[in-house]
């Protein structure tokens, strides 16, 4: 499960710089996971759970927003969703894309703190 990797990691990043901002009491952390990024969010909250026992972030809650897949056709120059992960084919003109718009997001997008 690289997902505990990940939320570690993530830990490790929000640690560095709440204390270089003097935060305290972070209640959330905001995710956007791309449903192409290979990282499961289900698996992320567990990780989450297990990872912050006993840490600052004990009482913190991980906010996962799933970032759809879409890609630019260069044909029909569009951005569109394709059929599924494993086609990665323009839905109009079935013209296969190397081009990934979004869909591999993993990042941290923001912190809730308590005032």
């Amino acid at each position: 499960m690289h997902e505990l990797s990940i939320v570690l990691s993530i830990i490790d990043e929000i640690g560095v710089e709440s204390e270089a901002r003097d935060l305290r009491d972070i209640e959330v952390v905001h995710l956007k996971v791309g449903v192409f990024s290979g990282v499961d969010p289900n698996a992320l909250l567990f990780a989450w759970e297990l990872a912050c026992e006993g840490t600052p972030f004990e009482r913190s809650r991980l906010d996962i927003e799933t970032v759809p897949l879409v890609i630019h056709c260069a044909i029909c120059g569009q951005d569109r969703t394709p059929p599924s992960l494993y086609q990665l084919c323009c839905p109009e003109c079935e013209t296969p894309s190397e081009t990934i718009v979004t869909g591999r997001e993993l990042e941290v997008v923001s912190l809730e703190v308590t005032a």
